[in-house]
């Protein structure tokens, strides 16, 4: 193998050099030759060895046996960059980087990429990508919820007109939220008797709520939840706790509650008060041992091993099947890890799956759950079909953490374009072009949603929760009725009056529509009380009578 720059016998004694390099660093195909890619590894190898910030794995890449029995780095420094053997050599070119940065891999890769131009185009993608796992290192955690608070502002995403209509009743929408199994206990030390079944709330409640203007009551909790929720609760210090309401394991309505039959028997009865219900819809996500999870296990996005060789899985198994095993990563239990993963075992086949656990990218995973792969034809259509199915029982569909489905945020949590990563561990090397992601997504998946639900369950009012400023996408380009107005308790909590009011402002220069479909509230379940974050004097009065006089659906929460 001839070299740009050297003579005949150094490159005969790079040639021997390479020989010994393949003795003891790999192992050659063929004896026969040494093959034509082994100087690019000798290069790299003194790279490597010449980089202060790889000094933590210095042990793995050493060249110091190389170093013993050869003259490999005085002989590669000889190398030119071109083939007339003029110019500088390709040691130093490719050391620049080192001598920019030399303890800072991610500068490294930055002035690669801002400085090497043509050189470069082949592994361009590469090279953000290395940056992500960088963004992925570093990434903030905030508290569950939707973050910092934003004066809301409309970019062209929001441009499209595509308002859904409002059937007679949805206009004078007045709902309150009660945690289902918390209400039946208190109405059972209210009225000294066991109420524990849907159909054992007293007329008289139904009758207080109507009288008090409330026309929709959304009930948190209604469906089966995940039995692994409630015991991995119970096994990282919270004895007491019970199943998430949001961990699910599948959408029928929970036998402790009485089941169909007593669901029906509500209903009924709200209808007599002029009371529609309403329900939860968990689309990102399911409990961790739901039915799909046992049942459909590659509907849900996961590797085939654990994408971090410190995870460990050797605590209790917390499948009640016997065909399953599921496993929560151990660092869990003593909370000095929050691991992207679970592992599940099918032992009817032996299969090793690590299924990735629902995240929004913003904190924690949430570790009771199965994050749902989208970019599946056939799990949207599995889940259109779900919303489909709670449609024709509630008349109203409140979608839990509906802008991760935004086909924008799939994306950028679950299958980043190169340079885009870093909100969720070990993605980024599972990356997607936006061209391959929207050939795989054509559509927005809440488009398909409304248009299906107008179709086969026509005068149901859909209302998602949707944060990180896309209030006005929901309503005016995907359709939903309502969406959240997060802005409107957060700044009104932090008296961040002079944001409100700029939100206010926009929305009306942009579009007065968009007003009415907000979802204005207090506290929703993942928070704290509205009397804790608003107190008892005159800002929770004041605030209170903003929420049900301004345009839009007034949410009153449990305990208002």
């Amino acid at each position: 193998m001839e070299l740009f720059g050297v003579d005949t016998a150094a490159n005969n004694e790079i040639e021997d050099t390479l020989e010994i390099f393949s003795k003891n660093f790999r192992k050659l195909k063929s004896k026969e030759s040494v093959p034509p890619d082994k100087t690019e590894d000798l290069i790299i190898l003194y790279l490597l060895n010449r980089n202060p910030a790889l000094k933590k794995i210095k042990e793995i890449i050493s060249d110091e046996s190389l170093e013993l029995t050869s003259r490999y780095p005085e002989l590669l420094t000889g190398v030119a960059f071109s083939d007339k053997g003029e110019g500088e050599s390709i040691i130093t070119f490719l050391m620049k980087p080192v001598l920019h940065a030399p303890e800072d891999l991610e500068k490294q890769l930055q002035y690669i990429l801002g400085h090497w131009g043509d050189f470069i185009l082949p592994f361009i993608d590469r090279i953000k990508r290395g940056l992500d796992f960088f963004r992925e290192e570093r990434k903030p955690q905030f508290p569950p919820g939707p973050g910092p608070s934003k004066v809301i502002t409309y970019g062209d995403d929001a441009d499209s007109d595509n308002f859904s209509e409002d059937t007679h009743w949805m206009p004078n929408v007045i709902m309150i939220a009660k945690s289902t199994f918390v209400w039946l206990d208190q109405l059972s030390k209210q009225y000294s008797r066991n109420i524990t079944r849907l159909d054992q709330i007293p007329d008289a409640e139904l009758q207080i709520l109507s009288s008090r203007g409330i026309n929709t009551l959304w009930l948190i909790g209604l469906w089966e939840r995940s039995e692994a929720s409630r015991r991995i609760k119970n096994a990282c210090g919270n004895p007491d706790a019970a199943s998430s309401a949001y961990a699910l394991k599948n959408y029928e309505i929970a036998d402790e509650l009485g089941g169909w039959e007593a669901l029906h028997n509500l209903k009924g009865r709200c209808s007599s008060f002029g009371i529609r219900l309403a329900s939860d819809m968990v689309p990102n996500h399911t409990g961790i041992d739901s039915d799909w999870v046992r049942q459909y296990p590659d509907r849900f996005i996961q590797l085939g091993e654990s994408p971090f060789p410190g995870y460990t899985f050797n605590g209790m198994n917390l499948s009640d099947s016997s065909d399953t095993g599921i496993f929560l990563e151990d660092h869990y239990y003593d909370k000095t890890d929050a691991a992207v993963v679970f592992k599940h075992v099918d032992y009817t086949t032996g299969k090793v799956r690590y299924i990735y656990h629902g995240n929004d990218g913003t904190s924690m995973p949430w570790n009771d759950t199965a994050q749902l792969n989208y970019l599946d034809a056939e799990v949207r259509e599995a889940v259109i079909r779900t919303v489909v199915h709670v449609a024709s029982n509630f008349p109203v569909i409140r979608f839990d953490a509906a802008m991760t489905l935004a086909k924008k945020h799939i994306q950028r949590l679950w299958y980043p374009a190169p340079g885009q990563g870093g909100d969720i561990p070990s993605r980024a090397e599972h990356g997607l072009s936006s061209d391959e992601f929207n050939r795989l997504i054509p559509r927005e998946f809440w488009k398909e949603v409304v248009e299906r639900v107008a179709r086969e369950a026509p005068d149901t009012l859909l209302l998602a929760e949707a944060f990180w400023m896309m209030e006005g996408y929901f309503v005016k380009n995907l359709g939903m009725h309502r969406v959240y107005n997060s802005a409107f308790m957060n700044m009104l909590k932090n008296e961040e009056n002079g944001k409100y009011k700029q939100t206010i402002k926009n929305t009306l220069t942009h579009d007065p529509e968009i007003l009415k479909r907000f979802v204005n509230f207090m506290n929703n379940p993942d928070e704290d009380t509205a009397v804790l974050q608003f107190g008892k004097g005159d800002k929770y009065f004041a605030v209170c009578t903003m929420l049900v006089t301004l345009p839009g659906l007034p949410m009153i929460g449990h305990g208002q």
